[in-house]
């Protein structure tokens, strides 16, 4: 990416841009809030939290994960889990845990849905997605099928609160403002996640994650912690 540099509209300040973006260069946005390296203090107090309450809600939900896999066997053939390509913190890749929502050949049959996508931006969705199974509706709507992540937070790749993790596609697509959101680890939830999911678009989706960076602190993750309760019974936004 080459950088270039065009008046900020401010006085006579120079501001540095990603060329052909349109968008300030990092060190020019001010207020964004970043896990900048392993001894800091809100990043090691963030993975403590992060830690016990993914340790704690594994065990708890155990009965219950064992119950999901049992009726996802018995619903359509194919594997209970599937891993997805994410792209992390750091742009680093990693495996993404569900429980399997879709069919068993869900990838060979996205290029014939295409056209049918209803939100803008480098995403995928559409409301009735025939590839989801009748179980895998259920699944979404209560968002159950994101309770494997959890084996991702202990592992550090993701974060309970924080950014939606991209798929690469969407990396390649948007690259430099999905290097803004992911310096910080993608969560289970976050501010997107609680504010209508996928009734809002891809460019809602990176300003909000955008804001969250600005305003990070365990104080801004617990308040969506809160706020995630009532956004997973509404089930709002998750097709």
């Amino acid at each position: 990416m080459t950088v270039g540099y065009v008046q900020s509209g401010v006085g006579t300040r120079d501001q540095k841009v990603a060329a052909g973006t349109g968008w300030p260069y990092l060190p020019a946005i001010r207020g964004l809030r970043f896990e900048a390296h392993a001894g800091d203090l809100v990043y090691h107090s963030k993975r403590s939290l992060d830690v016990t309450l993914a340790g704690m809600l594994l065990l708890l939900c155990l009965p219950l994960i064992g119950v999901i896999a049992l009726l996802i066997r018995l619903d359509s053939p194919g594997p209970v889990f599937v891993g997805q390509d994410r792209v992390g913190r750091q742009l680093r890749p990693f495996r993404m845990l569900k429980f399997r929502s879709m069919v068993a050949d869900a990838e060979l049959r996205l290029d014939a849905l295409r056209h049918l996508n209803q939100t803008d931006g480098p995403t995928f969705k559409i409301r009735r997605d025939p590839r989801i199974t009748h179980l895998g509706l259920l699944l979404r709507r209560s968002s159950l099928d994101e309770l494997p992540q959890l084996v991702n937070v202990l592992r550090g790749q993701m974060s309970i609160v924080g950014p939606r993790p991209p798929f690469p596609g969407e990396v390649a697509a948007d690259h430099y403002r999905q290097s803004l959101r992911l310096r910080c680890t993608p969560g289970m939830t976050g501010i997107w996640q609680v504010s209508g999911r996928s009734d809002l678009g891809y460019e809602a989706m990176v300003q909000m994650d955008l804001r969250y960076l600005r305003e990070a602190s365990l104080r801004t993750d617990v308040a969506i912690l809160f706020r995630t309760i009532p956004a997973v019974i509404s089930g709002k936004g998750a097709w």
